[in-house]
């Protein structure tokens, strides 16, 4: 084999991959967050889960990506793992129209649509409105060029006159269990390493339509390319909670007890597919031609009707399936709550696509203004504790979270300033602008916190203690501060067309009136010698923080819902 044959199948094939991911890409940008509204919300049972989980594996033509969105979400709790398991059954089902396409590129001669499909894609690339919809004509123009340099290569290899790669294959017992075992191992392993199993499936219809490798060992390549294609979401999940493992898992689960299962009925399984699309396995007497028009047809076939069958036979068994995985990987023990650790974002759960890894930095937020809040409560705590050891402990408690929204804040920044390096839809890049002023001002309602509890220990080393009308005024302050900080929860949690921004904003102008009120009052109260200066200053400290507070509190309001930041 010439070397310059080999670069040209090796090139072929990085193209390939590069157009698929292109082509994903576009998709997944044009799809945006009605994306993910799908995927979240029309999941109500195992089958529309399943119906989902096909679509928009159509839609953006990769399994992987759905696959790894999936466990993500899971991870962020939007989907159960019985609803997770349903849309990865789906996936298995969408990602067959990859081998379609495929098959169709070794049938037809694209040349004559390839290249003003790369005419028309880079005029649109250069049209803001249009953009996506050119990197989508890129893309599957490249997938195409790759598929018809792949096939030219195979007939320049001519491997069908080749006696030793003739030999090689034909000294492999194709009746055997044991050799399709081992080339369904090497498509896992193969699949594994390059980590796309339309490079595999491309390879294996390059092979198999050459006419050297018999079609029972390419199907068996096939199934293995199943299994090995949930590496993707497996290692994605690395950094995950344990129910976004289990969703990983169940994947790996689906495939590998559907290989076992078919291997049982292996021959009469692709005998009976073989004899759909009118081919007899133990017929020689097609010619080349005819080999290289049938075969892509039946791999793409028997794909099909392998994930369409399992799918039928395991989507009755998802309890059954939930059950072994929650088995299988145990929760870990009580986690330290104060320890700081990202739970959504960082480390292998970074999404592939850009679009899609704000929601995940979303859900950090969320758990982000949630111990904002849970460390105030902390300090109202402390307002009220007298027992010193108590005290001690829980003042500690609060320097340790105010530690944690610090780096809450560097790391999510980091997070969103990785994503924001890629090529982002305009809409993308208002809300990581939008949520980077978020965590700024949620790590500034932490700062606050820990001024307060501050003062509040300062009080506790002195002599002197608030009077009871104080201790009244500052409990009254901060409700109504508690008030301001689940409103932004709610936001946060919820959605923003359903929130009521006047119930903040009522809340912020009664903090300040009732500060206005206080202030006031607290200098008469010194005039009139009812406390020292020095105990009304720590008093009136808690007070004007408590204010701060809620104007941190607003920012982080008005910076969700897209407003312009106030003067």
């Amino acid at each position: 084999m010439s070397i310059w044959i080999f670069f040209k199948i090796i090139g072929s094939l990085a193209l390939l991959i590069y157009g698929m991911k292109v082509m994903s890409e576009a998709l997944q940008k044009m799809a945006g967050s009605h994306l993910r509204h799908i995927l979240a919300t029309m999941t109500k049972n195992r089958f529309t889960g399943m119906l989902t989980g096909m679509f928009v594996t159509c839609s953006v033509q990769s399994s992987s990506a759905t696959t790894v969105m999936t466990v993500s979400f899971v991870n962020a709790g939007l989907l159960t793992l019985a609803q997770a398991i349903s849309v990865i059954m789906g996936a298995n089902i969408g990602t067959t129209l990859t081998a379609w396409i495929m098959s169709l590129g070794f049938n037809v001669d694209l040349t004559t649509v390839i290249f003003p499909a790369f005419f028309l894609g880079i005029m649109l690339i250069y049209s803001k409105s249009k953009r996506y919809i050119g990197d989508f004509l890129f893309g599957i123009a490249f997938l195409f060029f790759s598929l018809v340099l792949l096939s030219g290569a195979g007939k320049e290899l001519d491997l069908e006159h080749n006696p030793a790669v003739i030999g090689f294959f034909s000294s492999f017992d194709t009746g055997s269990h044991l050799t399709i075992i081992i080339f369904l191992l090497i498509g896992t392993l193969i699949t594994c390493i390059v980590q796309s199993s339309a490079a595999v499936m491309a390879i294996t219809i390059l092979l198999c339509s050459t006419g050297v490798l018999p079609i029972y060992l390419g199907i068996a390549l096939v199934m293995g390319e199943n299994i090995g294609t949930t590496a993707t979401a497996n290692l994605a999940a690395l950094g995950a909670n344990a129910q976004a493992r289990r969703a990983a898992l169940a994947h790996l689960v689906f495939n590998v007890i559907g290989v076992i299962w078919v291997l049982c009925l292996f021959y009469p399984f692709v005998n009976a597919v073989c004899q759909f699309v009118d081919y007899n396995p133990d017929d020689h007497s097609l010619t080349p031609q005819q080999l290289a028009k049938r075969l892509p047809i039946i791999l793409a076939a028997f794909h099909t009707a392998f994930n369409v069958t399992n799918t039928f036979v395991l989507i009755w068994f998802i309890p059954q399936i939930e059950k072994l995985v929650c088995r299988i990987i145990k929760p870990k023990t009580q986690e330290d709550e104060e320890e700081f650790r990202l739970q959504y974002i960082g480390g292998n759960t970074i999404m592939k696509t850009p679009e899609l890894s704000v929601l995940e930095a979303q859900k950090e937020i969320q758990l982000f203004a949630e111990r904002v809040h849970k460390m105030y409560n902390f300090v109202r705590e402390l307002l009220g504790t007298t027992d010193s050891s108590a005290f001690s402990k829980l003042f500690s408690r609060i320097e340790k979270y105010e530690s944690i929204t610090d780096n809450m804040e560097i790391e999510i920044a980091k997070y969103l300033d990785g994503v924001s390096d890629a090529h982002l839809s305009d809409d993308t890049k208002a809300k990581i602008r939008s949520m980077l002023r978020e965590i700024s001002e949620l790590e500034s309602i932490g700062d606050s916190c820990y001024n307060i509890a501050r003062t509040i220990n300062r009080k506790a080393a002195g002599k002197e203690d608030f009077t009871e009308s104080q201790y009244e005024h500052l409990h009254q302050m901060m409700e109504l501060t508690d008030d301001s900080l689940t409103q932004m929860n709610v936001l946060l949690l919820g959605r923003k067309d359903n929130f009521d921004i006047n119930r903040s904003f009522n809340i912020e102008n009664e903090i300040n009136n009732y500060r206005n009120q206080l202030r006031t009052e607290n200098i008469n109260d010194v005039n009139d010698h009812e406390y020292s200066y020095a105990i009304g200053t720590m008093y009136m400290d808690i007070v004007s923080e408590c204010e701060k507070l809620g104007d941190y509190v607003i920012n982080v309001v008005e910076a969700r819902m897209g407003l312009r930041k106030s003067n």
